[in-house]
């Protein structure tokens, strides 16, 4: 597998120490029953220093709100909680806890200044819901194929980061929602943290199993 490249707006290498990453929750609604698989993105607002005008599944930081994550089983029920909490907010749709499931977890490479430990979640959307963006966190929302969003970013018409990306490359392997849905129920999350080398002067993102993982280190 050939290295990956690259930093999104606002991703600063950091020359410090390592930055502890803060624990978040994203989740990728979906909708299309057994006939199709169309997944919901939002645009973050251009304004943003942070990723700004990217195209990403809602999310967001677990905030005190959402309940302590010193234990693992509290751990679940805060991000469940940020989860929802950010869906609704970013979105407009109320999703039920019962039926989303963990999918990935990503944690951000040691490299980086800004750094987070995210658990992705797969959810039905609401059966007959319409997202409803909140115009300042985020400006605009699709419904979108898996394989449509990665050939409109190719194009240069859906600004995507590296960890939305590769779960697209994933998801585009399910014929339908439901398949995707049944799928998630059996998984056990391991978390997969890139790291960042220099390659001719350019930065770029390995993963876990491309050629040099093991030697590029944490820090």
């Amino acid at each position: 597998m050939e290295p990956h490249p690259g930093l999104g707006p606002g991703e600063e290498v950091n020359l410090g120490p390592v930055t502890p990453p803060r624990t978040a929750a994203s989740v990728i609604v979906v909708r299309g029953g057994s006939a199709s698989l169309e997944l919901l993105l939002v645009q973050r607002t251009p304004q943003a220093r942070f990723m700004g005008g990217v195209w990403v599944f809602p999310g967001g930081s677990v905030d005190a709100g959402d309940g302590p994550i010193d234990h693992p089983e509290d751990l679940q029920y805060a991000l469940r909680a940020a989860a929802l909490r950010e869906v609704a907010e970013e979105a407009g749709l109320r999703l039920d806890d019962a039926l989303m499931t963990p999918f990935s977890r990503w944690i951000t490479p040691a490299h980086l200044k800004t750094r987070f430990d995210t658990w992705f979640f797969v959810a039905a959307a609401p059966a007959n819901a319409e997202p409803r963006v909140d115009g300042e966190e985020c400006v605009d929302f699709r419904w979108i194929a898996p394989t449509e969003a990665l050939a409109a970013h190719q194009a240069g018409q859906l600004p995507l980061v590296f960890p939305t990306i590769k779960h697209l490359e994933q998801l585009r392997a399910f014929g339908s929602a439901n398949e995707l849905l049944e799928y998630s129920y059996e998984l056990i999350i391991e978390p997969i943290e890139p790291r960042i080398v220099t390659v001719r002067d350019e930065l770029r993102v390995l993963l876990p199993g491309d050629p040099g993982y093991e030697r590029a280190g944490r820090a």
